[in-house]
């Protein structure tokens, strides 16, 4: 019998993810700076960490940066000489998340990069191979988002994408608006590629998560 609740998720948070004071402050700033109220929950990020420290991520990359949280979380699983590059289109959000990795103390591991995030991938690619790729933007963006992690993650690294859920939609009967058709097609895809070992952990909005065979 499935029994995760929101009781359930305040048990992992107060356990495994509680906020120290700068998460805590970033979490709270965020909406209340214009910032859309969309950040991932403190388990989702504590859940990040862990994924970029299991796979030892050196070079990460985030698309979709919004107020800095979800970055947060991972540069601090990153290796200790590691490097998380986060892409934004909107230079507000990108000025809001350069404060807030400044405030949780990694800005030295943050390079923000403003911009289409379909424009920044092609040219960001000789940067890799990479380790680890968070994917949390607009969702019919994620099918292309995939293709370029599935091409610039090395073999063993880890894929995550967010709201696999949709806040439940995925999984109603009805047919729901195209962002939530898209997440469909994308969890079908995810669970069908030969090249990803995957799943969806289902905290928060759910997150699709794969390592590259």
């Amino acid at each position: 019998m499935t029994t995760y609740d929101d009781r359930h998720a305040a048990y992992i948070t107060a356990l495994f993810a509680a906020h120290d004071p700068a998460l805590a402050a970033i979490y709270a700033a965020i909406p209340k700076r214009g910032l859309p109220a969309i950040t991932i929950r403190p388990e989702e990020g504590r859940f990040l960490q862990f994924l970029a420290r299991a796979c030892a991520a050196r070079r990460a990359v985030e698309i979709g940066t919004l107020g800095g949280y979800s970055g947060a979380w991972i540069a601090r699983g990153l290796a200790p000489d590691g490097r998380l590059i986060t892409l934004e289109k909107e230079p507000r959000h990108a000025e809001v998340a350069r404060e807030h990795f400044a405030l949780a103390g990694v800005a030295d591991r943050v390079d923000v990069r403003v911009g289409d995030a379909h424009t920044l991938l092609p040219a960001l690619a000789a940067e890799g191979p990479f380790d680890f790729c968070f994917i949390d933007a607009e969702k019919d963006g994620y099918p292309a988002y995939l293709d370029w992690a599935l091409a610039n993650l090395r073999p063993g690294g880890v894929v995550a994408a967010h709201n696999a859920f949709r806040h439940g939609a995925v999984v109603a009967g009805d047919r729901g608006e195209a962002a939530t058709e898209v997440m469909r097609a994308f969890n079908r895809r995810c669970a069908a590629e030969p090249r990803l070992v995957s799943t969806i952990f289902p905290a928060g909005d759910g997150m699709v998560v794969g390592v590259v065979a």
